[in-house]
């Protein structure tokens, strides 16, 4: 990883911070994309502090928020001459339905639109330095999820872990679409399940959800082993040229069947998929 550029969403706790620490100690320079000011200062202390003398970095926004996305991504765009290896792993579950400004359903665009956002701002700089690679965090909890096109922001049967498991299967079907885009360029795009981890991902849903991640924490495997497959998806020799799978550890595995639909993956990508 010496000379590398490492973009990563959800960098500044849990499994991301661990892969940014972890990949900075490998010789990598990181660029958070951190919501909090005052963790995204922490994260950035940690890293310095492990790795002196990189110029490891940290933009601000908001990505619940389709502007915040697309600012964000152009910054970095604008002042980094290359980037290796792009993290989309920032995701939460939100307790009740709330809509964005943008119209979309909270979990929706946080845990998939800023991935397919931030991906396209960044795809010409990664391209450019191919090769390159994009690593999405998805989840086992898209396992009997389905989606509805006439009803993606779940206005008729909200329910927050229906919610999360839609998001995840975007998630997977948008990294099969993107592998398929991005053939013969150089830039790889993989996605995985990081385990049942203990992290604050339900911390911000509020109601049942958040009154037991305590005790789901209990169960939970550790952020270093939920981290590992992202760091080996983002440094291994041994995945430089693999592309569109899903892995769990570090093993490629078959998603759902409706992880594996084509013709949903085409659609999801062919038009925005937001009001308006």
């Amino acid at each position: 990883m010496k000379g590398k550029t490492v973009v990563i969403t959800g960098g500044t706790s849990g499994i991301g911070e661990i892969a940014a620490i972890v990949l900075a100690q490998m010789g990598a320079r990181i660029i958070l994309i951190a919501r909090s000011k005052s963790r995204g200062r922490v994260t950035l202390a940690r890293l310095h502090e492990r790795t002196p003398g990189f110029a490891h970095t940290v933009h601000y926004a908001d990505l619940t928020r389709i502007s915040e996305m697309k600012r964000v991504a152009a910054e970095i765009a604008s002042q980094e001459p290359r980037i290796d290896i792009l993290i989309n792993n920032a995701g939460a579950i939100f307790g009740s339905r709330r809509l964005t400004e943008d119209g979309l359903e909270y979990t929706f665009a946080l845990n998939h639109m800023a991935y397919f956002v931030v991906t396209e701002g960044l795809r010409e700089r990664l391209e450019a330095s191919a090769p390159a690679r994009i690593v999405n965090t998805a989840s086992a909890a898209h396992q009997g999820a389905k989606l509805d096109f006439e009803d993606l922001q779940l206005t008729k049967s909200f329910g927050p872990l229906k919610a999360y498991g839609r998001s995840k299967l975007c998630n997977i079907l948008f990294t099969r679409e993107l592998a398929r885009k991005l053939q013969g360029t150089g830039v790889t795009a993989n996605c995985l399940h990081p385990g049942f981890v203990a992290t604050r991902i339900g911390d911000a849903s509020g109601g049942v959800i958040s009154r037991f991640a305590w005790l789901a924490r209990l169960l939970a495997i550790s952020p270093e082993i939920g981290a590992e497959p992202i760091m080996y998806l983002a440094s291994s020799r041994a995945v430089a040229g693999t592309t569109g799978e899903y892995f769990y550890r570090r093993q490629p595995i078959a998603p759902s069947p409706a992880a594996q639909d084509d013709r949903a993956a085409s659609l999801g990508s062919a038009a925005p998929p937001w009001p308006g």
